[in-house]
């Protein structure tokens, strides 16, 4: 195929790091079917969203972004449209009929059919020329070790898009380890839906730490980064693993949701609050400055004010180093939308706000203590006033804070810094010169 503005792809890739992963599959297939991949869609012949279509608000994005590009394919500005993801895996047959201009959609992990409707050949899922592409900065990916999820938890619909968990063998999951290795990617961020249920459904069965002690052995790799662990299935070998694998950082991604027994009970989770603190507290036993990132869900139906004091004492009480809130939103299909939606939306934001002013207040007494320290972060980019954008252990690139260095740095390199001053989100420092 020659390389014209047939075959110019612009690509949208919505939502979670896990869509983001197959957009760099699909993209990678792509390009070795010689389309070209361009940023805007001014430049495109083809224009192809990856959509999200977990809680309304990405819901709302995946349907404003595709009427945009609804726009311009009736325009005849591109060619084709494609769609594909969550939001349209759920929701493809409505918005066939509500959207005639879009030429075709897939669902989640369609990217082997997007190429046999592009090029008009067979494509297998398992390509061996399905060389990711990625559209993360060189010096890290993600690795996403499993697809779906088996947890019947109330609030998600996951399982419903995604369907049921599969993980990839551990085989699969270090050669990509290191082929991204090889590309130069320096910190490895596994996700998964559940990242602590892996393996499960492996023959023979595998898990998390045995998969962890492998990609621990992978040359290059020097951060790896645990996301979305479930509470509830993170077990003793694996906690014990933040202290034994050297390239583990003590960082764990682990979503809690809520901290009163009766919304956990409601929600489906599997462990109740003092599980919760069980597993925190063998966390910090086994390396005291471990990072911990949790989301949690504030106006689950049944949420009352005694419920809600339970999980704001509880957040104060634990001090999560890093936490994001969510507002419930009904999921058709799960659970929860079986159960009266009781709680007024203004109840929910003002519960969502206090929960952020108290983190708000938790990170910015915990930044303080962090002045005079040495710490050693990954510069990620720079600025045009000439400083430069890193983080620690402490945090994940997108979501976290970040460290500022009063001076222009290599992009991707790691240096030692000291912490000179405090913020609500992000520090400032500067470089240390060994001698």
């Amino acid at each position: 195929m020659t390389n014209t503005k047939e075959n110019r792809v612009c690509m949208i890739s919505l939502g979670c790091a896990k869509n983001l992963v197959d957009s760099e599959i699909l993209i990678g297939g792509l390009k070795q079917e010689n389309y070209e991949i361009v940023n805007t869609s001014d430049d495109a012949n083809i224009l192809i969203v990856n959509t999200c279509g977990f809680l309304d608000t990405a819901r709302e994005e995946s349907v404003d972004v595709i009427l945009e590009a609804g726009e311009l394919r009736k325009s005849n500005k591109v060619k084709k449209l494609i769609v594909m993801g969550c939001f349209s895996d759920r929701y493809g047959s409505e918005l066939t009929e509500e959207l005639p201009e879009v030429d075709a959609f897939f669902g989640t992990d369609d990217h082997a059919a997007v190429l046999s409707y592009l090029t008009g050949k067979a494509h297998a899922k398992d390509d061996p020329d399905y060389f990711r592409s990625l559209l993360t900065p060189n010096h890290y990916a993600y690795l996403k070790i499993a697809e779906g999820c088996d947890n019947g938890c109330s609030f998600c619909s996951i399982p419903i898009m995604r369907g049921l968990q599969k993980s990839q063998p551990v085989a699969w999951n270090v050669q990509e380890a290191k082929r991204l290795a090889d590309s130069g990617v320096k910190e490895l961020l596994v996700i998964a839906q559940d990242s602590t249920s892996y393996g499960w459904d492996l023959t023979p069965r595998s898990s998390l730490h045995e998969l962890m002690d492998e990609l621990d052995k992978v040359n290059g790799l020097e951060w790896i980064r645990l996301h979305y662990a479930h509470p509830a299935h993170l077990h003793r070998e694996m906690i014990q693993r933040f202290g034994q694998l050297e390239k583990l950082v003590p960082y764990i991604d682990m979503p809690v949701q809520h901290g009163s027994d009766k919304m956990l009970k409601d929600m489906r989770r599997g462990l109740m609050s003092s599980g919760i603190r069980k597993r925190i507290d063998d966390l910090r036993k086994v390396k005291p400055d471990i990072s911990l990132r949790t989301s949690i869900i504030v106006g689950f139906p049944g949420e009352r004010d005694s419920d809600f004091k339970e999980l704001y004492d509880f957040v104060e009480e634990i001090e999560f180093d890093r936490l994001g809130v969510f507002t419930y939103s009904e999921e058709e299909g799960t659970h929860g939308a079986s159960l009266k939606d009781d709680v007024p939306p203004e109840v929910k934001t003002d519960r969502m706000d206090a929960i952020m002013l108290l983190q708000q207040e938790l990170n910015l007494k915990k930044n303080q203590k962090l002045i005079g320290n040495m710490e050693r972060i990954l510069i990620d980019m720079q600025s045009e006033d000439g400083t430069s954008i890193g983080r620690s252990y402490r945090d994940a690139p997108e979501v976290d804070n970040f460290i500022r260095v009063d001076e222009k740095l290599n992009i991707g390199k790691f240096y030692d810094v000291e912490i000179t001053d405090a913020f609500e989100y992000d520090l400032a420092a500067k470089r240390l010169v060994h001698a």
